[in-house]
């Protein structure tokens, strides 16, 4: 069976809207999925949902609110404004968890789903849970404070990815990612590779992003 390329995920980790914007300007047209980050979320809502949806009606978009709570709520407000797919975090609740992926369903059709934010302690048996209740999409994460205190990607991180894929899952990896990194995935299914500043803080961000697409055009093509 062939298998598709990853697919690559811009992450708008931007503060304010004004700067996400132009982050999405400079890049969206290089990627396959626009993501509206947690704390860009946190201060302006799903206003930047919206704008992103008005500026690129035939992209992707994620909501990155790691859900915890009210999950029917939040999806539906979110979809309204344009979010095919919405975060939760692992901790939330499988009905905060299933009411997120109904409502987004509700409004999306088959484009929305609900993706798992892979934080903290979790487990397999949780996971397992997460595919009988109907969400088959899961984040790996490096976070940024991990990464910061010295963390880097290993054999262990590779070897979750590979159980959570083979019990199913479509699973996107992200933190702090370059183009030298995808390297260490090879052989690995992986669905998405989400990347932030290093595609938006560089000097040319669509070249940044064309180099990602590159690179794992050139490992899994």
């Amino acid at each position: 069976m062939t298998k598709t390329l990853p697919k690559l995920q811009v992450a708008l980790d931007h503060s304010d809207l004004q700067g996400a914007i132009t982050a999405a300007v400079s890049v969206g047209q290089e990627v396959d999925i626009i993501e509206a980050g947690t704390v860009c979320l946190l201060q302006v809502g799903s206003e930047l949902v919206q704008v992103l949806r008005s500026l690129f009606p035939d992209k992707w978009i994620v909501a990155d609110t790691k859900c915890a709570d009210a999950g029917g709520t939040v999806a539906k407000n979110n979809a309204n404004r344009g979010a095919d797919w919405m975060t939760c975090i692992c901790c939330a609740t499988i009905p905060t968890m299933v009411a997120a992926r109904q409502a987004i369903e509700a409004v999306r059709g088959e484009r929305g789903e609900i993706q798992i934010e892979l934080y903290g302690d979790w487990t397999f048996e949780q996971a397992q849970s997460w595919l009988d209740a109907g969400i088959s999409q899961a984040i790996y994460h490096q976070s940024r404070d991990a990464l910061l205190a010295g963390e880097t990607w290993g054999e262990k991180d590779l070897n979750k990815v590979k159980k959570l894929i083979d019990m199913g899952f479509r699973v996107s990896v992200t933190g702090g990612l370059s183009v030298d990194t995808l390297e260490l995935f090879r052989g690995v299914d992986v669905f998405t590779f989400i990347a932030g500043r290093g595609i938006t803080e560089a000097e040319d961000p669509a070249c940044a992003a064309r180099a990602f697409k590159a690179e794992i055009a050139r490992i899994w093509g």
